[in-house]
């Protein structure tokens, strides 16, 4: 599920397309277009997560260094996120949108060629940053390609099915191109759809006016950008240096002092790239925090649980997407629920706590997996509970995180919850990587480490370890949610920008 974008267009002015360029039969291939370059950059959030034991074993990165194959790609995205739809505002959006999908090929062309670790992250980065482009444009360029109402909650409808199905889709074609052809071509296929889409782009596309009243926050985008690598390189370097060590917690204080002069700078900036107004709502700070902890909690469920299938269990790659399936089921079943049934009746504050215990439970239910564990009888049910209570949490989240908020407001809302979901997903995913690896380590010690016996319980040790800390992420944000989120049901307002998410 990964990996979602939305515009972050706060004080932007939007210049309509010509009519003559909305015909329906237009529109509609525009929003193929716009869909297909979507998919490929949500999927992309997942596809390589079943590649990553292959690709391990092919370029012979430790257990440590794992984390930054998914962290690279999702903090390079969500930390430039904001700031790519400034750029689509200053430069246009069609040119963006097309130097997006390049950029974002290339990336992949060279990730997949990659021949060191160091490679594959460099080109995992750099997909992140074009993502970051591509992701603000297309979503503008949809909002004025569709000007009537109708139409508009019709291609808002098609362009979010297809984020939330694109985790699904890049689970099973990851394992697919994992398993029959090489684990290279979980990025090489990125060609494929970036072709189409530029192609496409290319012919149907008009160009916009710019914005020249579009303003780039560069010192903001440094100040957030730093202090997130910061925290997430301070968190990866404890499984290596430990949690005294200078290297760990000179890069976590350093992450700490970058995003309190980013928050100041924010104040004084004429142009803020997040604007501190977005943030103070209660409604609307609980649904960025609970989006942040849920993020995490996921990225890093994806990331162990496929380990265990494959290294564990002997699972091919190809199963191991498809053992995914329930959980996501479940996913969208909660989703459903909690934004159609629940929240509408009862209110977030009943609903997205029962999710995050729900997550808890399931993560806490995952500790007791073991080498003998079979998908029925003990896979399956932590994965639709897991899957059940994140969908509880993440629809109202990404739902209320953008209620009520200026029109003015509502792009960089969007973008920033969109945002929070993928530094969730980075923090976090160092976080429990170093723990995991930290617990195996551990445990080898005194042991043979050569033996296969010790080297299985030694994993299953790293896992459990992850799970648990997961639903220690859940607990708290449980606690958080409950205290944050008003009582009652949020009034909605009918002229709301709609918000698209992952």
């Amino acid at each position: 599920m990964s990996p979602s974008s939305v515009a972050a267009t706060d004080t932007a002015t939007v210049s309509p397309l010509p009519s003559s360029a909305a015909s329906p039969r237009h529109r509609w291939w525009i929003l193929a277009v716009i869909g297909i370059a979507q998919l490929m950059v949500v999927l992309d959030g997942t596809i390589v997560n079943i590649a990553l034991p292959s690709a391990q074993k092919d370029l012979g990165f430790s257990n440590g260094d794992r984390q930054w194959i998914v962290t690279a790609y999702a903090l390079a995205f969500g930390s430039l996120l904001l700031l790519g739809g400034r750029i689509a505002d200053l430069f246009g959006r069609k040119i963006t949108f097309l130097v997006g999908l390049v950029g974002f090929a290339g990336a992949s062309a060279v990730g997949g060629a990659a021949s060191s670790f160091e490679m594959l992250v460099a080109a995992r980065a750099c997909q992140g940053l074009f993502g970051a482009l591509l992701a603000p444009a297309a979503l503008s360029l949809l909002t004025t390609t569709f000007t009537d109402a109708k139409e508009r909650a019709r291609a808002f409808g098609v362009y979010g099915a297809i984020a939330g199905a694109g985790g699904a889709i890049g689970l099973l074609l990851g394992g697919v191109l994992t398993e029959h052809l090489d684990w290279r071509w979980t990025l090489y296929v990125n060609l494929v759809f970036a072709a189409i889409a530029f192609v496409g782009g290319a012919i149907l596309l008009r160009r916009t006016a710019r914005d020249k009243t579009a303003t780039l926050d560069i010192p903001g985008a440094v100040l957030v950008g730093g202090g997130l690598f910061s925290l997430v390189y301070g968190f990866s370097n404890a499984e290596s240096h430990g949690w005294s060590s200078p290297q760990t917690l000179g890069w976590l204080v350093a992450g700490a002092v970058l995003l309190a002069a980013f928050t100041v700078w924010q104040t004084k900036s004429s142009h803020p790239l997040l604007p501190l107004r977005v943030l103070l709502d209660r409604n609307r700070g609980a649904s960025f925090i609970a989006t942040l902890i849920s993020g995490a909690g996921m990225f890093g469920v994806f990331l162990f649980l496929t380990y265990y299938l494959q290294q564990s269990l002997g699972y091919t790659p190809v199963e191991t997407g498809l053992a995914f399936l329930p959980m996501v089921g479940a996913l969208v079943i909660g989703s459903t629920l909690a934004s159609s049934v629940l929240v509408p009746r009862v209110g977030p504050k009943p609903v997205v706590p029962l999710g995050m215990g729900l997550a808890a439970a399931g993560l806490v239910w995952m500790t007791a997996l073991d080498l003998n564990s079979s998908y029925v009888t003990n896979i399956l049910p932590t994965l639709v509970v897991t899957g059940l209570g994140l969908g509880l949490v993440m629809a109202p989240s990404m739902s209320l995180a953008t209620a009520g908020v200026d029109a003015k407001d509502s792009g960089v809302a969007s973008a920033t919850v969109n945002a929070m979901q993928q530094i969730g997903g980075s923090i976090g995913t160092a976080l429990l990587n170093t723990l995991a690896t930290s617990a195996a380590t551990d445990y080898l010690a005194g042991r043979n480490p050569r033996d296969p016996a010790v080297q299985a319980h030694a994993g299953l040790e790293a896992y459990s370890t992850a799970y648990g800390w997961s639903a220690v992420f859940f607990a708290v944000g449980l606690v958080v949610s409950f205290l944050l989120y008003r009582r009652g049901v949020p009034e909605q307002d009918p002229d709301a920008a709609p918000v698209v998410h992952m």
